[in-house]
């Protein structure tokens, strides 16, 4: 069993500090001293409260440093997984960007800080029901839409980032396909399910190209368990 199911079933902390104070702990204490250093990330971390993107019986979870379990089969990425991806995928002033598996909306509302137009997409309606909420209240510029995960969102291609939220066993051709020329795709790449590690995939002149980052662990998103057409 995953690491994060364990908040299921943590004591209640004796002494839950304001939602401020948490945080500031969080980047502080999580995220600046591991090589983060974008400042529109770290400035949204301080501000966006990360427990109006948590259904109500999780909000006292919101800051630990770790996977939250949102289901049998998702999860809310740890902060430092969140804020590593969207640095990686280092968003440029209105770019067009396509969030695969938004989940509850949390990354999303970080990328859209950055000054991008950004296209959400989540086909699990209970997440997407408290993304919707959360992104009303805080991002209300994202284009938050349902559909299959593994489909992309190729009506509203071509894409200059898509960030897969989420690790996955290969990222298929079909959404390789939706970026635009020069173009990236980041996600959490885990072949066979085994160590996760963080890509960058360009579309390039000739074809994709990818290029492997850091390491990371976080659960396979279910839609992409299978590997199919372009694996690497």
């Amino acid at each position: 069993m995953d690491s994060a199911a364990s908040v299921y079933s943590a004591a209640p902390m004796e002494f839950q500090p304001p939602p401020t104070d948490a945080r500031a702990v969080m980047v502080d204490g999580q995220i600046r001293p591991n090589r983060v250093t974008d400042p529109r990330i770290l400035t949204a971390m301080r501000h966006l409260p990360r427990e109006h993107f948590l259904p109500r019986h999780l909000a006292e979870f919101a800051y630990i440093d770790d996977d939250i379990p949102l289901s049998d089969d998702r999860v809310m990425l740890k902060p430092l997984i969140t804020a590593r991806l969207l640095q990686l995928a280092a968003p440029v002033a209105q770019e067009r960007c396509l969030v695969i598996g938004a989940g509850t909306g949390y990354g999303t509302a970080i990328l859209a800080s950055c000054d991008v137009s950004v296209v959400a997409l989540e086909e699990d309606d209970t997440l997407r029901a408290v993304a919707q909420t959360a992104l009303g209240r805080h991002a209300p510029v994202v284009n938050l839409l349902s559909g299959k995960l593994e489909a992309g969102c190729p009506d509203h291609a071509p894409w200059d980032l898509i960030l897969i939220e989420g690790a996955v066993a290969s990222i298929p051709e079909t959404i390789v396909s939706q970026l635009r020329k020069n173009g990236r795709l980041v996600t959490v790449l885990r072949p066979d399910g085994g160590p996760g590690k963080a890509v960058v995939v360009e579309q390039g002149t000739s074809g994709p190209v990818w290029v492997e980052s850091f390491d990371c662990m976080t659960r396979l998103l279910p839609q992409f368990r299978a590997a199919p057409a372009f694996s690497f």
